[in-house]
């Protein structure tokens, strides 16, 4: 199964000085090793955005490129749309890239490797698969 790493877990990735440590990297370690991760263009995009240094920007998008952007087409954008339309009208709120990350997820059987909570309450209202840290395995969605 891919696995859809969040902007989160890379920057803590790329922030840590010593990866041997946490378990988040070492987790994501595992799936880059195992060929399990994969790239969406949004992600990609806020992992680069805000750095300050041209120099570091390269080095971080050099880095970057060994990971392939999954092919996003319109019906991918129009079910993040829907599942934005459900969340609010819930009173959940979300970014678009959080709900394009469900979309993905969802229609595409991709398990989603994040620590923002927000996608905990997401799981309530569609079927999305975390992955749990500590095990490194999917947790199946409440909604049934």
């Amino acid at each position: 199964m891919k696995i859809i790493v969040d902007t989160c877990i890379w920057s803590l990735a790329f922030r840590k000085k010593s990866f041997t440590a946490d378990p988040t990297v070492m987790l994501l370690q595992e799936l880059i090793k195992e060929s399990r991760v994969q790239m969406l263009g949004p992600i990609r995009q806020e992992i680069l955005s805000g750095i300050k240094l041209d120099k570091d920007f390269e080095k971080l998008s050099t880095a970057l490129r060994s990971f392939q952007d999954f092919n996003l087409i319109s019906e991918d954008y129009e079910h993040a749309a829907r599942l934005f339309n459900l969340c609010r009208r819930n009173g959940i709120q979300g970014s678009n890239t959080d709900f394009l990350i469900c979309s993905i997820s969802e229609r595409y059987d991709m398990a989603i490797f994040t620590y923002d909570i927000d996608f905990k309450r997401y799981q309530k209202y569609f079927k999305i698969n975390l992955i749990d840290v500590s095990t490194g395995k999917p947790v199946p969605s409440y909604h049934a």
